[in-house]
């Protein structure tokens, strides 16, 4: 399969926020599984995320850090958790319209209602297999990648 790319002829890159290792690593897999070709890029933390959309620190090198095409984003993380990583993000005009898909561990009500209300794209709870995570992530790529019009 090919890289997807955008309007601009440039290659899209997918940021994933979770600072859970093995977790990381399930998603990389999942999606290399899926046949995925897109840069992928890890943060472990919310305070890494802005940090990383900022070209801040360890993140400034932008050819090695480009701005993201979509961002993958776990809720519970040390220091900055998701949901006020994602408040800053859908604050920031220069952000706002990268697609955040939240994917995480949590069911609970409140975080699908509160994510949506700050603007999340979509809302997704991590499945419990990695057959489910494969097909998750060969949705996300069908969807986001094939379907959709990113900015």
């Amino acid at each position: 399969m090919k890289i997807m790319k955008n309007k601009n002829l440039k290659a899209i890159e997918i940021l994933i926020a979770d600072d859970d290792a093995e977790d990381r690593m399930l998603i990389h897999d999942a999606l290399h599984e899926s046949r995925l070709k897109n840069g992928l890029q890890f943060v472990e933390d919310g305070e890494q995320l802005l940090d990383y959309l900022n070209n801040r620190g360890k993140y400034s090198d932008k050819e090695k850090h480009p701005l993201p095409g979509i961002i993958l984003l776990d809720l519970n993380m040390p220091k900055k958790d998701g949901r006020e990583a994602l408040k800053e993000i859908k604050q920031d005009s220069r952000l706002r319209t990268i697609p955040i898909v939240v994917l995480t561990t949590s069911k609970a009500e409140e975080d699908i209602l509160k994510t949506y209300n700050l603007g999340v794209s979509s809302f997704i709870s991590k499945p419990v297999t990695f057959a489910g995570l494969v097909e998750v992530m060969k949705t996300l790529n069908k969807y986001w990648f094939e379907v959709v019009e990113l900015p």
